[in-house]
């Protein structure tokens, strides 16, 4: 594959981000992730949404969770390209989110309880790191 292609081409042509795709396009986020960037998306299978409790996915598909599901898409995009060789145990990241992810070297990386399944997926606008859970955002209080 081309690097040619974008963050969201990328994801569409691999095919096991579909419910990915498809959360980015209702929170209205595709545009963004389709600019020059770059950004480093770290990208949930179709496998880690369907592992959420039954019908989270939907309710987050509704247009009055639109807020809600932009603040989970922008938890797993930091600005910047960030390979995996640039990665360091124990880091810290800032999300688009403004909320921080914790990175662990100690058993391949982890992205705070995720694993990166699939490093370093290059793009023209930034790298995507496939992961095996969504990430869910700390909640404000």
């Amino acid at each position: 594959m081309s690097a040619k292609a974008d963050i969201v081409d990328t994801a569409v042509a691999n095919g096991s981000f579909n419910t990915l795709v498809a959360a980015v396009q209702a929170a209205g986020l595709e545009a963004t992730l389709r600019s020059e960037g770059p950004f480093t998306v770290f990208a949930p299978t179709d496998a880690a949404f369907a592992a959420l409790p039954s019908g989270t996915v939907e309710t987050l598909l509704k247009p009055e969770n639109k807020d809600q599901l932009v603040s989970i898409l922008t938890y797993h995009v930091v600005a910047g390209k960030v390979l995996s060789t640039d990665l360091q145990d124990d880091m810290q990241a800032a999300t688009v989110n403004g909320a921080k992810i914790n990175i662990d070297l100690d058993n391949g990386v982890t992205i705070n309880d995720a694993d990166v399944v699939i490093a370093d997926v290059k793009t023209s606008n930034g790298v995507i790191h496939v992961i095996d859970k969504v990430l869910l955002p700390p909640k404000h209080h």
